[in-house]
């Protein structure tokens, strides 16, 4: 029976934790290495409605994308975060979150929503939107991904395809008057790439959520802008972990959290 340590270990062999951002907090975060694994739950977020989840059916690992905390100084039942740890080590959960160096990671977050969003580069796969940084061995990794269309389309349509494949509730943009055909990618909160997408000549910058003054940069670049919502940019990756565990474990049942969904709604 494979352990914590040994899904861990797997999970770093694919989303190395050397590509994580500095401050970011990832890895093998809460419960015993040792314990043995018969049931995984794979999720975007750790919340209460995840680790009860979790507990009905038996699994003794959650994997997730967010981390469940970045730092703290106490786990008690006074705060939420504290609530969730406690309800998990009185039950015998663990958790592993791989955050950022899943972003950067290939076949990570960024590849699934550059997949999502139809993009290719001339390898046949998009391309590193930057050079965020480099792995011991030399090979480069970012946290975005660039890449271009089969051909040009329409704002309108590239938008309402690109809401499809998110199984968004809506999309919030910019129209710059300009067909899509160039296209960057980042997954989850993308504002800093966008600089890097400009200066690719992209016509298009797709991420989870932007701040507002970047719109007012995107219209003065004359450069389309779509937020398709945190949640959903980044969700697409349960369904890639939760095939390469099943393949790495095929005697570890493997679910994604049916219970977790997007926190934001649109009235």
């Amino acid at each position: 029976m494979p352990t914590v340590k040994d899904v861990f270990e797997y999970l770093d062999s694919i989303a190395p934790v050397e590509m994580k951002m500095g401050d970011d907090n990832v890895g093998f975060l809460v419960g015993r290495a040792g314990a043995g694994v018969t049931r995984i739950v794979v999720s975007l977020d750790i919340t209460g409605e995840v680790v009860q989840e979790a507990l009905e059916l038996g699994a003794e690992l959650i994997v997730s994308h967010h981390p469940l905390f970045f730092s703290r100084r106490s786990v008690t039942d006074e705060d939420a975060t504290g609530k969730i740890l406690v309800q998990m080590l009185a039950g015998g959960l663990s958790a592993i979150c791989m955050h950022t160096n899943l972003d950067a990671a290939e076949g990570g977050v960024n590849d699934a929503l550059a997949t999502a969003a139809g993009i290719s580069g001339d390898c046949g796969k998009a391309e590193l939107l930057s050079v965020s940084g480099r792995l011991p061995t030399g090979e480069a990794y970012s946290y975005g991904r660039v890449g271009r269309l089969k051909a040009p389309c329409p704002l309108p349509k590239y938008m309402r395809e690109l809401k499809a494949a998110l199984k968004a509730d809506g999309l919030r943009y910019h129209d710059a008057g300009r067909e899509v055909c160039t296209v960057a990618v980042v997954g989850g909160s993308g504002g800093d790439e966008f600089h890097n997408a400009v200066l690719l000549g992209c016509d298009t910058f797709v991420t989870g959520e932007m701040k507002y003054h970047m719109f007012l940069e995107a219209k003065e670049l004359g450069v389309n802008l779509v937020e398709g919502g945190h949640f959903q940019t980044e969700n697409l990756i349960t369904d890639v972990v939760a095939c390469k565990l099943r393949v790495a474990f095929p005697e570890v049942k493997v679910d994604i959290s049916q219970r977790h969904t997007s926190v934001v709604k649109f009235f």
